[in-house]
């Protein structure tokens, strides 16, 4: 059986990027925060189940919550990076965006002790109108981007992008790494994680992945966000419904969901998913 890659978005609650008309930055830091709880329960659950993954962590949470960093590098975890503020890139300019990248990467590696080879972009805002940021990403010594979502979607996507690991042409050192999807009948489908993974029954989604795994013969990538394991979480009024729904949606059955998952199929960090060797 194929090994997959477990991979975990470490952000607030409050950051995703359906809040940003509603919460400002301003505000992150007067607002409860819960991401280091729901990280460390998110470690627990992976070491219960000897399980390695990819945290790609903000760098804004990396700053408060170090020792979270710390622990997430001593018990075997690749750390990565997902920006410091999760702004979009299609919200940045080149300069703006190498600032970023940059910023991260040393602050990551500066708190973690070891070298920083993953990005993945906020919200997946990498795609057919910014594909210079893969350039950048390579010039800053990232060795790969996890970062486009080959799908249609009203917020991301690029459904024109391959399906699996490819190395962009203005970014050769670089290997983009979409999330993964499932095709059914000639159409694209997503099965990577996120909301689709709480909208759909379980068994669909272990379904898609065993096909990806079983029929494409390729690892599959899993991604999830520490809030999605908290039903308890403080809940925003005054919100858009589209907002509400894919925000909230089955929150008190994604913990469940995820330990099915990680039992179900095998799994490991990106890097050595996908480059055959990691860090020990």
């Amino acid at each position: 059986m194929l090994v997959n890659a477990m991979t975990v978005d470490v952000e607030d609650y409050f950051q995703v990027s359906a809040f940003e008309p509603y919460i400002s930055r301003e505000q992150w830091d007067q607002l409860p925060h819960r991401v280091e709880r729901n990280t460390n329960r998110i470690l627990d659950l992976f070491s219960a189940q000897d399980i390695k993954a990819t945290f790609f962590t903000l760098g804004w949470v990396a700053e408060r919550y170090p020792d979270l960093v710390r622990r997430i590098v001593a018990e075997g975890h690749e750390l990565a990076s997902h920006g410091y503020a999760h702004v979009r890139v299609t919200q940045q300019t080149p300069v703006e965006f190498r600032e970023d990248v940059t910023r991260t990467k040393a602050l990551l590696e500066d708190l973690g002790g070891v070298a920083i080879q993953g990005y993945r972009a906020a919200s997946y805002s990498i795609g057919a109108s910014n594909l210079w940021a893969l350039a950048e990403l390579e010039q800053a010594g990232y060795r790969y981007s996890s970062s486009i979502y080959p799908i249609r979607h009203d917020l991301y996507g690029m459904p024109e992008a391959p399906r699996f690991a490819f190395q962009p042409d203005n970014a050769p050192a670089l290997l983009e790494i979409p999330i993964t999807t499932v095709t059914v009948f000639g159409k694209t489908f997503p099965c990577g994680g996120g909301g689709w993974f709480r909208l759909w029954p379980y068994g669909l989604s272990r379904w898609a992945l065993r096909q990806v795994n079983r029929q494409d013969r390729q690892s599959g990538i899993f991604y999830f966000h520490p809030w999605e394991i908290d039903p308890e979480q403080p809940r925003q009024s005054g919100i858009h419904f589209k907002t509400r729904l894919r925000h909230y949606l089955n929150l008190n059955r994604m913990e469940e969901r995820l330990q099915a998952l990680l039992r179900d199929f095998h799994w490991d960090r990106m890097d050595r998913v996908f480059f055959k060797a990691g860090n020990p």
